[in-house]
């Protein structure tokens, strides 16, 4: 494949001027700009555009991180993201994890390697100290509170959220609440154990372990939710649920097993998504698309940075 030299030599021009054409450089005469022409045609040659991005030092390329396509929380993460991208001229490569650390890790590796300019990680299982040892190849930016570790980040307070979801539930006579989560794991996840404790603690309220519900990511796992509150001798009168969609799952099986909603048990669930509003079910608004276009300008901006999100309760008919 030819490269600049060979053009040159065809053209009987210097490297110089077959970058200046091949830039579009005005300052080249008619003669020589044609001569470079026909020499790019008869070599059908084409720019390196890894070199083109070495020298630039930028590969318009920003890594998104994150664990499933289709969950509404992340689609709506990505779709700010996307918007940004878009309107900013850069391109993203998606990196779809399932929670596999050996993934997240090529990810970083590809950042190590200069081909892609920064990484976006929406919801991590690599450690901390892995994510701090791959900041010297570029900006990683993550959706959890990380003031104090000179590591960018968008995201909501979920210890705060949750703890007054909880207080709004106690404040509506529930004295027996449980919550329903993706994973037990994560630094997210960790803040939630914390304020449920906090909480508990607060009111001389004792914690049952059965009362927590993990591996609810989608609609149907509503239903094992149900059929594992069915086989309680005390279920919980109340639920926090970290997903609109779960939130959903768990009222139409409530419907189906004749389960008075809020009478024998109350729901509350979180983002806002299309299906609360359908459902008429109590949320907690989080502006995941705003919290998108944020991690974006972050990552482009090179600059450390940490962004807290605020949200709002919706009240609606399932409390």
């Amino acid at each position: 494949m030819a490269n600049i030299r060979d053009l040159a030599k065809m053209a009987g021009v210097s490297v110089t001027t077959v970058s200046r054409v091949l830039n579009h450089h005005p300052y080249v005469s008619e003669e020589k700009k044609k001569a470079v022409l026909e020499a790019i045609k008869a070599t059908n040659y084409h720019k390196n555009i890894n070199a083109v991005h070495l020298s630039k030092g930028k590969t318009k390329l920003i890594g998104v991180v994150l664990p499933f396509s289709d969950h509404p929380y992340f689609a709506l993460l990505l779709k700010g993201i996307a918007k940004q991208a878009l309107e900013n001229n850069y391109k993203l490569v998606l990196f779809q994890t399932d929670y596999m650390e050996s993934r997240e890790m090529e990810a970083l590796q590809m950042l190590e390697q200069k081909q892609i300019d920064a990484l976006i990680i929406c919801s991590r299982s690599c450690g901390l100290s892995i994510i701090k040892e791959h900041l010297q190849f570029g900006p990683i930016i993550l959706c959890e509170n990380m003031k104090g570790h000179q590591i960018s980040s968008t995201f909501v307070n979920h210890y705060k959220i949750f703890f007054d979801a909880l207080m709004y539930l106690y404040q509506k006579g529930h004295k027996t609440i449980g919550y329903c989560i993706g994973r037990k794991s994560g630094a997210n996840s960790w803040n939630r154990d914390r304020a449920y404790r906090d909480f508990l603690k607060k009111y001389g309220l004792p914690y049952y372990p059965e009362y927590v519900f993990d591996q609810c990511f989608h609609f149907e796992d509503g239903e094992k939710v149900i059929d594992q509150i069915k086989k309680m001798d005390k279920p919980p009168s109340a639920l926090l649920v970290t997903s609109d969609q779960v939130a959903a799952g768990i009222v139409i099986c409530c419907q189906k097993h004749q389960i008075a909603i809020p009478g024998e048990i109350a729901i509350i669930g979180f983002d806002n998504e299309p299906i609360s509003r359908m459902m008429n079910i109590t949320t907690v608004e989080i502006p995941l698309v705003e919290m998108g276009e944020n991690l974006f300008r972050q990552a482009v901006s090179g600059e450390i940075s940490n962004h807290e999100i605020s949200v709002k309760l919706i009240e609606r008919g399932t409390v």
